[in-house]
């Protein structure tokens, strides 16, 4: 039997895996900053 050493935390996630949460999440953070970049810059 195989025992878990950490607890994932929430299993509330609208993403399948893990590593479409974090290319989701870096894909929105780089939206945001493009966002700040474009509206600062006028």
């Amino acid at each position: 039997m195989s025992e878990q050493k950490f607890e994932r935390g929430t299993s509330l996630s609208i993403f399948v895996s893990d590593r479409r949460e974090d290319i989701g999440s870096l894909i929105f953070a780089l939206l945001i900053a493009i966002g700040i970049v474009a509206f600062v810059g006028q």
